[in-house]
């Protein structure tokens, strides 16, 4: 997987992309696969696993999803599709219905084109 998308599979980069691969779909920070890498005893620095995803992400193996601006979440399902996310537990799921769509997009300036749109959805439990 990682030659197919131009990286050179070094030990560190192929137990970081067994952690994340290896568990079919997922969403995760960077903070939760440094504690992934370390219960697995896999020597990596946090700086690491940061160079790795930011990587993967670049070869297209990993898409980056920002809740807030404060927390990136890496997505292993590259696939185009949006999400919750679960404010008390700080948790990006899936958004099941493949319908949804954005009936109108922004215009955008001179030179540019959308790229992609995420969108999230915030949840909170009903008080």
């Amino acid at each position: 997987m990682l030659q197919s998308a131009g990286l050179r599979p070094t030990r560190q980069r192929m137990a970081l992309g067994w952690l994340l691969f290896g568990k079919g779909a997922r969403h995760l920070t960077a903070e939760m696969l440094y504690e992934e890498a370390t219960l697995a005893k896999v020597p990596v620095s946090l700086a690491t696993v940061y160079n790795t995803l930011n990587q993967l992400t670049d070869a297209g193996l990993l898409r980056q999803v920002s809740v807030d601006g404060t927390k990136t979440y890496f997505d292993t399902n590259v696939s185009t599709h949006h999400h919750f996310y679960l404010e008390h537990n700080h948790e990006l799921v899936d958004i099941p219905d493949p319908n949804l769509v954005l009936s109108r997009m922004p215009n955008v300036p001179d030179g540019y084109e959308i790229s992609r749109v995420d969108m999230v959805v915030r949840l909170r439990k009903k008080r």
